[in-house]
């Protein structure tokens, strides 16, 4: 049996493919051509930069599972981000956020945990066959694997497939539904970025404190902007793939040590080198904010951890496959039921505490989307914003296989 591959297997062509995209929305975006206009007045540029990877990807022209790129892009490219991004945070201001993005972050969390046991109580109604099985072959197994991967992230999805072990089609499955409604799910978040005055009228909320930070980070950026030269180049990538080198060479150390002497904490997802990665380069970019190199933001370093943050999207975008979960229609309801209880919960907490649309999107995707995805709806409302994301997604690898360890036994509960 000849295995399927995809049209273009070069990621060297892949890549100019993708920054070709990127440069064509940019181009577009900025375009007085009225089709365009009238297209962006609708779709904002963000979501094409992510959406029309995904269609190469779903018609076989290249192939996101096939290519480094993804890899390379949140591995390198992200740690390298939120460094150049951190440099100018203010964090006295992002403390005063706390409350607010805690409490949809929390929420999120919840709302994840039980929207799994309702969306398989409500299909069993109709059709037990989709979310029942016995033994390996349960489907309630891969869906705790989902939970984890929707609270947390790939350490604590690994986590339940050891606790729970279901089997490697029951898994398969999940991965599908976890790419197609995630990635969904982000999609939708990344348009309603755009009407972002719009839902927070709806919500009754006020805007201020997120636009306060906005308002602070680009007039300090405008305070000590100056055309940058090579030299200045030079230095911000020194800084933001050095930081980055370090973030790597001590994730290297401290995560082999923890899976060795303390296997335990796997449980926090401490034994993921991914996960030591984000906090070192976090931690260090935050640092070095109260440092002369914070006027690296006056030649450009948000702007370029932009350009990085923008390649990560679009190789995100091209791990999404819109023909997979058709495999298996009937999880798809499943995964849509579960996505709706998660949206409804945010909905209303939002509404009642007047909690900006911010916070909403971005607390929903550090749940769902982890440490990569939350930057990048964070970065939908502001580039500078984009930190918060990852943050707050760094709890949900704290919390992750708990809450999905508990979202696991309550399906397994209600399953037929």
């Amino acid at each position: 049996m000849v295995e399927k591959t995809s049209l273009i297997t070069n990621d060297a062509v892949v890549l100019g493919i993708l920054m070709s995209i990127l440069g064509l929305v940019f181009w577009s975006s900025q375009s007085q051509n009225i089709i365009f206009k009238k297209l962006y007045r609708f779709v904002p540029p963000i979501l094409l930069c992510y959406f029309l990877p995904g269609l190469l990807n779903s018609t076989g022209v290249i192939s996101g599972s096939e290519s480094a790129l993804y890899t390379v892009a949140s591995r390198y490219l992200l740690p390298a981000s939120l460094v150049l991004f951190t440099l100018s945070l203010d964090l006295r201001e992002i403390w005063k956020l706390r409350k607010k993005a805690g409490l949809m972050f929390i929420c999120g969390s919840i709302s994840i945990i039980i929207g799994g046991p309702i969306a398989v109580y409500l299909v069993s109604l109709f059709s037990p066959d989709v979310v029942g099985g016995e033994g390996q072959d349960a489907v309630w197994r891969g869906l705790s694997t989902l939970a984890g991967a929707w609270i947390g992230g790939g350490p604590n999805q690994a986590a339940m497939f050891e606790v729970f072990k279901p089997s490697a089609d029951v898994f398969s499955a999940m991965v599908a539904l976890d790419v197609f409604v995630g990635y969904v799910w982000m999609a939708l978040l990344l348009f309603a970025a755009g009407k972002n005055i719009e839902i927070n009228k709806f919500l009754k909320a006020e805007d201020q404190s997120v636009t306060d930070i906005k308002e602070k980070i680009e007039s300090y950026q405008l305070s000590i902007m100056k055309i940058p030269n090579v030299e200045d180049l030079i230095k911000i990538l020194a800084v933001g793939f050095g930081v980055t080198g370090i973030a790597h060479f001590g994730a290297d150390i401290i995560a082999p040590w923890i899976t060795i002497n303390a296997p335990s904490l796997s449980t926090f997802s401490l034994t993921s080198g991914f996960f030591w990665i984000i906090i070192i380069a976090t931690t260090l970019g935050m640092l070095l904010s109260f440092t002369k190199v914070r006027n690296l933001e006056g030649v450009g370093s948000s702007r370029l951890a932009s350009v990085f943050l923008y390649v990560l999207i679009a190789s995100i975008g091209m791990q999404m496959n819109i023909m997979a979960i058709f495999k298996n229609p009937g999880l798809l309801i499943v995964g849509i039921i579960w996505m709706s209880v998660h949206a409804l919960v945010l909905i209303l907490i939002a509404k009642l505490t007047k909690t900006p649309f911010f916070f909403l999107a971005v607390g929903s995707m550090a749940n769902v989307g982890g440490p990569a995805s939350a930057p990048v709806v964070a970065s939908a409302f502001h580039p500078s914003l984009a930190p918060i994301g990852v943050l707050l997604a760094v709890f949900g690898y704290v919390i992750g296989t708990y809450g999905a360890y508990i979202s696991g036994l309550m399906m397994q509960a209600v399953s037929p």
